[in-house]
Order: structure tokens, then C-alpha cells, then sequence
């Protein structure tokens, strides 16, 4: 059985666990944090890089978008979480490049408010970051605007599952940079993912 290592408040560990759900793969998820639990996470990886998948015959993947490249092609094509037409493609991408994105600057606040002393933070890059994360959000919510369930097939893909982790994961994080009322069709689409199984069973 394929190993997934890391922790589930990680959106980029999440995304995977939850893809692989999706997609019937069975998997053992072993929490590693990547800070507190550093030298049993560089035993298995020295990269000390999560999610980290490590495959049945020892092979480590790692970079979570590489890892759910891999996955699909151990699934038929109906359990695919990458839509078949390209125009739905072209737009999946869009709202995936858009949520890691998000994902990217929300962990750069937090990185800026938790390990550096006030004193020390630098407020104009603070508030580039802030900006460049509303930005996200605010394209991101124009996406799903007009979707009454999910964006392609009538069933959650891929975009669907990292949107929502995204979003989920910066409410957590950096509630008071992005609301509620910022994104609505959004918060709406993580409430619907919120409730696949999927998501139930790999909740941070």
C-alpha cells in the first residue's frame, strides 16, 4: 500500500488524501510534521518535503500536483478527476493554478506572522502578499459564480477538491484577510465538498 506523509492541515497533503480517496486508491497516511517531527520525517525523505508519497517498491514522489499526475494513471478513466473536454480542462487548470496560488500566499502570511517577532515583519511585503491573496479569492469566486453544484461533468474533480481545500485552509489560517462575504459562490462550493466522504474521512 502506497504511504502518504505529512499532515492533513497541510492543503497540499489534504488535496492528495482527498484525491486518492476519490479515486479508490488505497493509501496509509502517516502524520509527519514537517517541524515537530523533523528528523522521523527526514528518515523517510531527507528532502523533508510533504506530502511525500512514498510507492509500494520504496519510490518517494513528492510536489502534491506530480503525485495526483501519478495517481491518475493507476485509476480508469471513469474515476478520473481531470475532465475529458478540453475547454473543461482549460478552466479546471485555471481554478487549480488560482487555488495553489492561494494556497501559496496564505502560507506565506502565516510563515510572516508566526516565525518572524512584529518588529521584525516587513509590512509593505505583508500587504503585497495580502493583496496578491484577495486577488486569488476574488477570481477564484468569479469562477464559481454561475456553477450551481461543480464546475465540469456534474460531479466534484479535481478544481472542485483543491478550491475548496484552499479556501477551507485560508479561513483556518488568515480568517480576518478573507470572509466569508468575501467569496461566496466559493464558500458555497466547501460547504458541498465538505460533505463527500472523501472529505469526512481526511479532515485536517
Amino acid at each position: 500500500m502506497m504511504r502518504l506523509i505529512g499532515m492533513l492541515d497541510s492543503p497540499y497533503v489534504r488535496r492528495v488524501a482527498v484525491s486518492l480517496a476519490m479515486m479508490d486508491l488505497p493509501f496509509a497516511l502517516e502524520p509527519l510534521s514537517v517541524f515537530r517531527d523533523l528528523d522521523a520525517f527526514a528518515a523517510i525523505n531527507p528532502v523533508v518535503k510533504a506530502p511525500t508519497l512514498v510507492l509500494d517498491d520504496g519510490t518517494q514522489l513528492i510536489n502534491s500536483t506530480l503525485i495526483l499526475a501519478y495517481a491518475e494513471r493507476l485509476t480508469p478513466i471513469e474515476r478520473h478527476l481531470t475532465p475529458a473536454a478540453v475547454d473543461d480542462y482549460v478552466a479546471a487548470q485555471r481554478v487549480i493554478g488560482l487555488a495553489l496560488a492561494a494556497c501559496e500566499k496564505t502560507m506565506q502570511i502565516a510563515y510572516e506572522r508566526r516565525l518572524r517577532p512584529a518588529e521584525k515583519q516587513h509590512q509593505p511585503w505583508l500587504e503585497r502578499i495580502q493583496a496578491q491573496l484577495i486577488a486569488a479569492y476574488t477570481l477564484l469566486d468569479a469562477c464559481y459564480s454561475k456553477v450551481d453544484e461543480w464546475l465540469a461533468e456534474g460531479r466534484p474533480l479535481q478544481a472542485d477538491i483543491t478550491a475548496a481545500i484552499a479556501w477551507q485552509f485560508t479561513r483556518a489560517t488568515v480568517p480576518d484577510i478573507v470572509t466569508l462575504q468575501r467569496a461566496p459562490a466559493l464558500a458555497a462550493l466547501s460547504l458541498r465538498a465538505a460533505a463527500l466522504p472523501a472529505f469526512l474521512a481526511n479532515s485536517g
